[in-house]
């Protein structure tokens, strides 16, 4: 017997979760929302939000160390490591109160335990003194997100192998620390430990940091973590985590060379990328068709159970926020008898926020070469913007990429201060098919760093003005 009637039960309220249960509500549903921890998930509470805020501090500590290349002098300054953790579980907790609110606001039960499905439209959720009750739903959404991933013959042990998780509320700064991959995860801590006086030594398994950016810009981070004093390992693998003693030792292989490196060190932390949540949620029991760790959907996110959904980070599509979020909303007006476009994949916005950030979307040089394009390249530095010499953040720059026969605008890739605030313009206007010169002709303000878009344009079309 089942407790309660729905119209919708989501499984897992992050980003993906809870943005389809107000969306379903809006819609008229009935709805309720399964969370095993805290309202919304790892995105809000452990990864997105409260890695933002220790940024931050890193970021103003960084600020106050070079504050007499202003004209301001200040002594003295130290970063209080515990009150930096302090300040970013307080943003945390924050934000989840509030996804607390609009889901109260939206009239959206909660039922807080482990969900699992039971039957093709049935949820049974289990709470922490083990009791399990069953609901029953006409539709249902997976949205179970993913953790940390671990590398097979190097255990997280949440101490001196540590996670994201651990790494966001250690009860004391390391002196030296090892990151195990550069991904956003992994370039972002490295950044925000390096800020605050950590000595932190990044490890690679492929050629170039940021793997997944494009090729110039991995090598203008790579050149300003080298300048920050960050030490960067590239084609390089950790072979063993010794962690016996007080501290660790690394054993790190050069893949060219085979040459061995030795670091020892306070504690690594693993970023070797993110694994899905599929465990125990039912799909075995119900027959819901999964492969290699993700859930096997349709355009509009419906499994091969006509009942049951999957958004985020357990299916097809980059592990993001937004993307969970933007498949959330899509999902539930499909089931609601509405008509939304499918997800354009390929124009998916991707941003890191270490210093300098990166923001990119579309096409790499490298990948529109290999799709087969005839391409127009521009790449404006901000060394040329008379705002990022004002801000003191000469470094990095705007790349665009244009197909050459038909304008059509590729890809565009950033790095440099406030990119990740900039990106939109080149989403919504490789969404709307903008050309390269209606970009170029298009008035930005001045000074801004967004000249820098037109700019880059102009360069690819050689109508540049100011280089």
């Amino acid at each position: 017997m089942s407790a309660t009637k729905f119209d919708l039960i989501v499984i897992g309220s992050g980003p993906g979760g809870y943005v389809a249960a107000i969306r379903a509500s809006q819609l008229g549903m009935k709805v309720a929302v399964v969370e095993k921890a805290e309202i919304g998930g790892i995105c809000l509470n452990w990864g997105c939000i409260p890695t933002k805020a220790l940024l931050k501090s890193g970021q103003v500590f960084q600020y106050i160390n070079h504050a007499k290349d202003f004209g301001i002098n200040v002594e003295g300054a130290e970063a209080d490591f515990s009150a930096m953790v302090q300040r970013s579980r307080g943003v945390a907790a924050g934000m989840s109160k509030g996804v607390e609110f609009l889901i109260k606001k939206n009239k959206i039960e909660k039922l807080l335990g482990f969900g699992k499905l039971v039957g093709p439209k049935q949820v049974e959720v289990t709470d922490a003194e083990g009791k399990a009750t069953v609901y029953d739903a006409d539709k249902i959404i997976l949205a179970t997100g993913g953790r940390a991933k671990e590398l097979p013959h190097i255990k997280i042990d949440g101490k001196k192998v540590i996670g994201y998780r651990q790494a966001m509320t250690l009860e004391n700064q390391p002196k030296k620390m090892v990151v195990m991959g550069s991904g956003a995860i992994g370039v972002e801590f490295a950044y925000f430990y390096n800020s605050i006086g950590t000595e932190v030594t990044v490890v690679e398994y492929l050629p170039r940091i940021v793997p997944n950016e494009d090729a110039d810009v991995s090598k203008e981070l790579e050149r300003n973590f080298k300048k920050q004093g960050i030490k960067v390992m590239t084609n390089a693998a950790v072979q063993t985590v010794e962690t016996e003693g007080e501290g660790c030792v690394v054993k790190i292989t050069d893949n060219k060379k085979g040459k061995e490196t030795v670091i020892e060190c306070d504690v690594v932390l693993s970023a070797v990328g993110v694994e899905t949540n599929l465990e125990g949620i039912g799909l075995e029991e119900v027959g819901v068709a999964h492969d290699k760790g993700k859930v096997l959907i349709n355009d509009y996110y419906q499994t091969n159970i006509p009942s049951v959904f999957a958004i985020g980070d357990i299916v097809k599509g980059p592990a993001l926020a937004h993307v969970a979020s933007h498949e959330g909303i899509i999902c539930v007006e499909k089931i609601s008898g509405m008509s939304p476009e499918p997800m354009n994949y390929n124009n998916i916005p991707g941003c890191t926020y270490a210093s300098p950030e990166i923001a990119s979307v579309g096409y790499t040089e490298e990948q529109a070469k290999e799709a087969g394009y005839e391409i127009k390249v521009g790449k404006f530095p901000f060394t040329a913007s008379g705002k990022a010499s004002a801000a003191g953040h000469k470094e990095g720059f705007v790349k665009v990429i244009f197909d050459a026969k038909y304008g059509e605008w590729l890809g565009c890739h950033m790095i440099g201060s406030n990119v990740t605030e900039m990106i939109a313009e080149a989403v919504v206007g490789r969404k709307l098919e903008v050309t390269g010169h209606e970009i170029i002709t298009a008035v930005h303000p001045h000074p801004t760093l967004s000249e820098a878009v037109m700019e880059a344009a102009a360069l690819a079309y050689d109508e540049c003005i100011h280089l």
